[in-house]
């Protein structure tokens, strides 16, 4: 009886210092999470935090059989936000089986190590090499929180989220329902959250194209600005799938939506800091606030059709942005409703010379597609996964994402031994 007092009261113990330690952590935002653990010790803390309420944006998915399995697994599987690693390897051991790893890791993913040695040098070359942050075991469930807290919510840290800005050059080419379209499969090729702002708010299409009715979104954080956090965010937010939320439009004319300059700079700031993908579907306009979305997004993607108009408005739009954005890539362009029958059309090829862009897609006229698509609420991917309009989809979610193709993912310019596996 009194070791079983003992142990109860150990457990107890470790309860509450669990419970003191977390006491001041904020809630990790929607990213995805994988870990691969090699003993119990170790994934029974990590299946517990996933279980805590600071967590539950989070997705959090346990395997066993460390590094070894953590590298078979993504020769097959895009990597998640971040990836926790138990090894018992001495250090040497460890950096070589990290170096195989990173051949199969995204460039973007952070890397936690639960390690079994105390050794200094070895912590000093897994930072130097990228590897977000070492552990030593044992760990308990609030060390596994504290250190995600501290790579994804720390004030000082850059945003976690990946801002794309998508607008058309005029009314009617489409740019909404690509740029849903794009989120939709970023949210299900890659298991990843992606939150879409449906900045129209008097004719947004955003919930009609997924089918929702939400009470409240934007417009509640665009008039209310000193309530926004990420708490008040996500009460904003409507789910659409398993890894996508929606910041809805109201759609309706009972008020006038002027707003100043900065009117969205808080809502996609707070928005970056809460989901890994941010989709901006912009409305074609020109005003204070939507060049200052444009301006600040981190890809920009124009939608036009083959038509003269369509190019005028294009190439204005690209030579303003390279100069509001000399440090950034130029915009990218997609070519849509391409070949609508009688109707003459400016050739891709002459349509993308003055603007000195290839396009990074073109999209053929296919009215019962899209039209289905649009009439029943859902995603072109729901209504025919093989087409070869969703293919080039998913294409467009591979590169504005960073994301390599799973067959083709790159093994050389490591730069370093975890060159691919980048911290922040």
């Amino acid at each position: 009886m009194s070791n079983l007092a003992y142990e109860t009261s150990a457990e107890e113990s470790r309860i509450d210092g669990d419970a003191a330690s977390m006491a001041e952590l904020r809630p990790i935002p929607r990213i995805s999470i994988q870990a691969f653990c090699e003993t119990e010790s170790v994934a029974s803390p990590i299946e517990r935090a996933s279980e805590d309420r600071r967590m539950v944006k989070a997705h959090l998915k346990l395997h066993m059989g460390g590094i070894a399995a953590a590298i078979e697994f993504y020769q097959s599987a895009s990597t998640p936000n971040l990836i926790i690693l138990e090894s018992r390897q001495e250090p040497r051991e460890l950096l070589k089986s990290l170096g195989q790893l990173a051949e199969v890791c995204d460039p973007n993913t952070k890397v936690i190590i639960i390690g079994h040695y105390n050794d200094v040098w070895l912590y000093r070359e897994l930072v130097r090499s990228g590897v977000s942050e070492y552990v030593v075991a044992p760990i308990s469930m609030a060390d596994i929180v504290s250190v995600i807290a501290q790579i994804f919510v720390d004030p000082e840290a850059e945003p976690i989220g990946k801002a794309l800005a998508f607008i058309g050059a005029k009314g009617g080419v489409g740019s909404s329902t690509i740029a849903h379209n794009v989120a939709w499969a970023i949210s299900t090729l890659f298991e990843s959250e992606v939150v879409v702002a449906d900045l129209d708010l008097a004719f947004g299409t955003a919930n009609i194209n997924f089918d929702q009715d939400p009470a409240q979104g934007i417009a509640e954080a665009v008039f209310a600005p000193e309530r926004i956090d990420e708490v008040y965010l996500d009460r904003l937010l409507a789910q659409c799938a398993e890894h996508l939320s929606l910041l809805a439009a109201p759609s309706t004319l009972d008020r006038i939506y002027d707003f100043d300059a900065e009117a969205f700079a808080q809502i996609i700031d707070i928005a970056q800091r809460s989901a890994p993908t941010l989709v901006l579907d912009v409305p074609h306009l020109w005003s204070g606030w939507s060049r200052n979305v444009l301006a600040r997004a981190d890809e920009v993607v124009i939608t036009a059709t083959p038509e003269l108009a369509n190019l005028r408005n294009t190439k204005n739009m690209v030579d303003t942005l390279k100069k509001l954005r000399p440090n950034d890539p130029p915009p990218k362009l997609i070519v849509n409703q391409v070949g609508i029958p009688k109707r003459p059309e400016i050739s891709v090829a002459d349509f993308a010379e003055p603007l000195e862009l290839d396009p990074l897609s073109v999209i053929p006229f296919d009215p019962q597609l899209f039209g289905n698509a649009a009439n029943n609420g859902r995603m072109l991917g729901e209504m025919d996964a093989n087409h070869a309009v969703v293919q080039s989809v998913r294409e467009l979610a591979h590169i504005l994402t960073g994301r390599t193709e799973q067959k083709t993912k790159k093994k050389a310019g490591l730069g370093g031994i975890l060159g691919r596996l980048k911290r922040k």
